[in-house]
């Protein structure tokens, strides 16, 4: 048996197939942050508005962000960008790699601080809270919904702030961390 080369299967009188570099590398999964920043362009639904919640002068929190967002968030003022999500924590969540890369195109400083949802130590706190204290300001943090983030301030600041003012500021940022009552009064205990 004879083995023939495969040729490129083309229709009869179509002109001749160019190579476009986008659409080879969208069909081996190489997509670039540039591509995905023109994609954003064309569909609605990734060019959605950013739902950035202010906590205070500090810090400020947002649901997952894309690489395409990090340019407003450079042109709002915000000079540390905070991942509190792990990479790959969801199907479908933008590679932590390229909010860096683009965080860094921006001038804006990157922070990865991963912390699986629903198991935020004392040591994260503690990260957190270096974090924030060391940190260009103001901060963005982000995570899946903007929870923990808020969940990990919260925690941070009831070492040299009143639960009620941390339980205000939350509330007037749209979270409600009422549950979180014992946990800020042991923290407390850590001023």
């Amino acid at each position: 048996m004879q083995v023939r080369p495969r040729r490129n299967r083309q229709a009869v009188g179509a002109p001749p197939h160019k190579s476009n570099p986008d659409r080879v590398a969208i069909l081996t999964g190489a997509i670039t942050c540039e591509m995905m920043a023109s994609f954003a362009l064309l569909n609605p639904e990734m060019n959605r508005p950013m739902d950035i919640r202010k906590i205070d002068d500090n810090i400020s929190v947002a649901p997952q962000i894309t690489y395409a967002d990090v340019a407003n968030i450079a042109r709002f003022g915000f000079k540390t960008l905070v991942a509190n999500r792990p990479d790959q924590e969801e199907f479908g969540q933008p590679a932590m790699a390229d909010i860096e890369a683009a965080a860094l195109e921006n001038g804006v400083n990157w922070i990865y601080m991963p912390v699986a949802s629903g198991n935020i130590t004392d040591a994260d706190v503690d990260s957190f809270n270096t974090m924030i204290q060391d940190a260009e300001k103001p901060v963005l943090a982000f995570c899946r919904s903007g929870t923990r983030c808020t969940v990990l301030w919260a925690l941070s600041a009831a070492r040299y702030t009143p639960a009620e003012e941390i339980f205000t500021k939350a509330r007037a940022a749209g979270y409600d961390i009422s549950g979180l009552a014992p946990r800020i009064a042991h923290q407390s205990g850590n001023r």
